[in-house]
Formats: structure tokens, sequence, C-alpha cells
């Protein structure tokens, strides 16, 4: 299946459960900027991107909502609310056969997702030029698109390619 999220295009619709099984969907950000973050409670990158995420998190206040998406085949509800409890994530959503992932193109934890209020893709990628051989970053890709959209402005750079954990689509035997 070929992604159809596009930038400069409406995020595609899709309703998830959270872990309490409460749905959500794209049209409940509500004219706010929603980042889609494909997460996982097992995967050093997604943990690291949450210390380094949640704090820009808390000085956006109401204007941002963050969801993370749990599509890993291999991990328990269990161990989702764990992490998400001991790294203070609030709000996780079940992705069970990976179909948002597919629907969007994700394809590691953690791959993001912006869009602006008016629900249309802005930036897509990376959380920051984080690379093996580089270990600091220069750029935080996210940050940057995030408070562009912020002060009305669309991102300077609206997608860079994802680094982390392959999603696991199928768990293993």
């Amino acid at each position: 299946m070929d992604p159809v999220a596009r930038i400069g295009e409406p995020l595609p619709a899709f309703r998830l459960p959270d872990l309490d099984g409460q749905e959500y969907t794209p049209a409940q950000a509500g004219g706010k900027i929603l980042i889609l973050n494909f997460w996982s409670a097992e995967c050093p990158w997604a943990k690291r991107a949450d210390q380094i995420l949640l704090p820009w998190l808390a000085g956006w206040g109401d204007a941002v909502l963050l969801w993370a998406v749990a599509s890993n085949a291999n991990e328990a509800p269990q161990d989702l609310r764990r992490a998400a409890r001991e790294r203070g994530v609030e709000v996780v959503l079940l992705d069970r056969g990976a179909k948002v992932a597919d629907l969007l193109g994700a394809e590691t934890t953690p791959h993001f997702f912006v869009a602006d209020g008016e629900g249309v893709l802005r930036y897509k990628g990376a959380l920051d030029d984080t690379t093996f051989r580089q270990r600091q970053p220069t750029r935080h890709f996210l940050k940057e698109a995030v408070e562009a959209l912020l002060v009305g402005k669309l991102p300077e750079i609206s997608s860079a390619p994802p680094y982390g954990c392959t999603i696991v689509r199928h768990a293993v035997p």
C-alpha cells in the first residue's frame, strides 16, 4: 500500500483507540498543531525522542498536541502503559496491524508527522539530524517545524529521513 500522507495535503483520516479504549481521530485536534509520533516502549531512539520532545511540548502549551502511535506487533499494552507512565507520555494510541503506520508511511520509531491547525501535513520525518556517526544534533527538524507553524509560517524543512528502530509489523513466534 502506498502511503497517502503528502506534505501540503490534509492528514489522512483514521480512528485509533488509546490504551483505555477511547477513540481518537485527527479531526479532534480542533485547530491545534498535531504531532503524531510513531512510538515504542522498547526502542532506545524512541525513549531519547521523548526525553528531548516532552520539555518542548510543555513550552508550547495548549497549542500543540502530541499523540504517540504504537504500531509494533511485538509490544503488549501493559508494556506500552508502563513506558508511557515512566516517560510522561500522556496519549498512546494502539495501531494494531500497523494500519495507520502503513497509511502514513511510517518506517521507524520514532517517525514524526506534524499537521497544522487546519489538519494539513506540514512535516514528516526525523526529530533532528543525529546519525550514527554524528551523535550530537545540529538541527532539530521537529522543533523548527512546530515553532514555524506556531507563528503562522511554513517549516523551512518539510521532510527528513527518519531514523530509529524499524516498526515491527509482524510478531515473531
